[in-house]
């Protein structure tokens, strides 16, 4: 037997360090790895699952071609040659710009940038900017603090006061609840806002629970509350927040007796979060993505780090903002959120941008040049874009779809053509992370099984016949072999002294630099050098308010005819669409569960577990319904990640629309209405 050092590139705060064993060849025991204090306790279930996803019966290992609406095998030279003779046809009748490169963030790591570089070798193509996952909240924190760095994961084990606010770390951070469980084992308060009793919740002090899409609101007249009383910290707003006075004459129309109406937050939890916040030092806010997936989410995001900058919550131990820590992010040429601004705005031979908020309609509308082929990694855009019906229209109205993947998901379907795609275990490739600092190998394992190659190899075949030579690709893809991806990783560690190849076989390292506790130089990168509250840049940038003002999301005005606002939560036992295809994880959930408090479906004559349709004008999703007493009135909740192979997928009834700033998808302003039956 034989244990081997990897790391989890999925899409997730923990990314996982693992001890992997190998015996006779094939994939064993999953362990965590002790030289990540972040997660050196546990693998969750996905984790664990991760062999089934290897040797999976469903598992694509050929290259498949749609013929007459059936998938068949080809060869790699076929399948290559069709690739070839597609792109150099549109680039011959529409022009580069023609075609759109979507890549998703399924996997994390160094070699997904070669993609990029083969398309421009080509001459370019369309590419997406923005992003589904979190770039509304990096750019308010990084219009407010300067930079998204936050404390290490165990220093929230210093706080006297955590308030997670629109996540639910039990599920979606499951490491991150350990150090809150040793924070609370010495006295520390925990707070949940969130409009469900969670998993996170039922291990709280208190539960607040807002109405979706009105936390900002909460956020100023918490902070009316604690000017008011004096529970600010002067010394430190003098020194290190730009905008004080103008933010005090913003909030003291943020009464609680205003507030409340807003929120549905009864007045006198408000004067118990306020009390809490100005008297425990110190207080960390750690924020979840879900939350900046609104109209209004960039000044909200604003308005909440706002109460740790006028209480001095910032650059101490166990105070401070948790929402993305990039300080692992050592390689990124230009680090998010500007990564997600349009291509336009970049360096780089991309001629065309595509918003990833509005893809279906872009490919529908856009004329000059229309989009005629779109080409797909890491991410199933059918279900996890927004507006999926009006997806699958503009899929179809393509001449020529290649999808890269393991499974056969629901944007594959729509495919022309299937390319099989490599798993974790089969190429290495750094990863960085964005909750904790370390700088991890996910290292090759085993060999590919089947005819499965690494998207780097594909775009270096496709390369070659495209008439691109190797002093083009050189630095730029690896050649396809084991040796020349690893002298490409140990080309990007070259800058990095310390962090070598072999050093990160043995485990992970901290990035150069990292810090425990952010900020604690006290210097912020923004314009005026300090905590900026009032944002100059946000109105040139994003013309939005200098301030974070409050702002009604429009999603409230379809209330007369879809009374219930639709939340869509990620679960822990998938990230997304991925995991729930496996024996491991689908155990755990036979099918859709459509959840509504017990007076609602009363009012609606709605019995526990009856076929259920949820619905909208975008379309509709089915399920059983379940009662959840802990969850707000007027709310209706379907985890997110299900397939419409699977019986139907929560963004059938999303709209492709943006967040204030950042480039976000504003994609949980949905209202629904619901009724009996499948």
């Amino acid at each position: 037997m034989k244990i081997l050092t990897s790391a989890c590139p999925r899409d997730c705060y923990s990314t996982c360090s693992f001890r992997v064993s190998l015996r006779d060849g094939r994939i064993g025991l999953i362990e965590p790895h002790p030289g990540n204090k972040a997660t050196g306790e546990g693998v969750c279930l996905k984790g664990l699952s991760y062999a089934e996803r290897v040797y999976h019966p469903d598992r694509i290992l050929h290259p498949l071609k749609k013929t007459d609406g059936t998938f068949k095998r080809i060869s790699w030279d076929e399948a290559l040659s069709d690739i070839e003779n597609n792109i150099r046809d549109i680039h011959k009748n529409y022009g580069p710009g023609s075609i759109l490169y979507y890549a998703a963030t399924g996997t994390k790591g160094i070699l997904n940038g070669v993609g990029k570089n083969f398309w421009e070798k080509t001459g370019g193509c369309s590419t997406t900017y923005g992003d589904l996952c979190w770039p509304t909240g990096l750019e308010a924190t990084r219009l407010t603090l300067g930079d998204n760095i936050h404390n290490a994961p165990w220093d929230i084990e210093n706080a006297g006061l955590i308030i997670m606010w629109g996540k639910n770390g039990a599920e979606t951070n499951v490491h991150q609840m350990k150090y809150i469980e040793k924070a609370q084992s010495k006295g520390s308060k925990f707070i949940v806002i969130d409009p469900r009793r969670t998993e996170s919740a039922a291990r709280a002090d208190m539960l607040i629970s807002p109405k979706p899409g009105s936390d900002g609101a909460l956020a100023l007249g918490i902070a009316n509350l604690l000017i008011k009383k004096d529970h600010v910290d002067n010394k430190f707003i003098s020194n290190n927040v730009y905008g004080y006075e103008e933010f005090r004459t913003l909030v003291e129309k943020y009464s609680p007796e205003v507030v409340s109406e807003i929120t549905d937050v009864p007045e006198v939890q408000i004067y118990e979060i306020a009390e809490m916040i100005g008297k425990i030092k110190p207080v960390t806010i750690s924020a979840g993505f879900g939350m900046q997936r609104y109209s209004n989410s960039g000044q909200t995001m604003r308005s909440m780090i706002s109460l740790l900058a006028i209480t001095g919550n910032i650059g101490i131990p166990g105070g401070g903002w948790v929402y993305a820590n990039l300080q692992s992010h050592i390689f990124d040429e230009v680090k998010d959120p500007l990564a997600f601004y349009p291509p336009e705005k970049q360096a780089g031979n991309i001629n065309y941008s595509v918003p990833v908020a509005s893809v279906a309609e872009t490919i529908l509308t856009r004329k000059d040049p229309p989009v005629k082929m779109i080409w797909v990694e890491r991410g199933n855009p059918i279900t996890q874009n927004p507006d999926t019906n009006l997806m699958i229209k503009a899929f179809r109205s393509l001449n020529y779809v290649v999808v890269i993947d393991q499974f056969l998901t629901d944007t594959a379907r729509e495919a022309d053509l299937v390319l099989p795609s490599k798993t974790m275990f089969e190429q290495s490739d750094i990863i960085n992370a964005y909750w904790h600092s370390y700088i991890q190998l996910k290292q090759k394992i085993i060999d590919p099984p089947g005819e499965v190659k690494p998207e780097s190899e594909i775009y270096y075949l496709l390369a070659k016949r495209m008439g691109i030579n190797n002093d083009e690709l050189k630095g730029k893809i690896p050649e396809p072999n084991d040796e020349a991806v690893e002298n490409f990783l140990k080309e990007k560690l070259k800058k990095f002294p310390g962090i070598t190849l072999g050093e990160l076989k043995k485990g992970p390292l901290p990035a150069p630099g990292s810090k425990d506790v952010a900020f604690d130089d006290l210097i912020f990168k923004t314009p005026s050098g300090k905590i900026e509250i009032y944002s100059e840049e946000a109105v040139e940038r994003w013309g939005v308010d200098e301030l974070p003002q409050y702002k009604e999301p429009d999603f409230y005005k379809n209330k007369e005819k879809y009374p219930f606002m639709f939340m869509t939560p990620n679960t822990k036992n998938r990230i997304h669409s991925q995991f729930g295809n496996l024996s491991h994880i689908s155990q755990f959930a036979s099918g859709i569960s459509v959840f509504i408090n017990p007076i609602d479906a009363s009012e609606k004559n709605i019995r526990e577990k009856e076929d259920v349709t949820v619905f909208n004008d975008r379309g509709e999703l089915k399920g059983k319904a379940v009662f959840d007493f802990g969850l707000k009135k007027g709310c209706i909740v379907v985890t997110n990640g299900w397939w419409l192979s699977e019986g139907g997928c929560v963004n059938s009834l999303s709209e492709g629309k943006e967040t204030d700033m950042g480039y976000g998808a504003a994609f949980h302003e949905t209202m629904v209405n619901i009724k009996r039956g499948g």
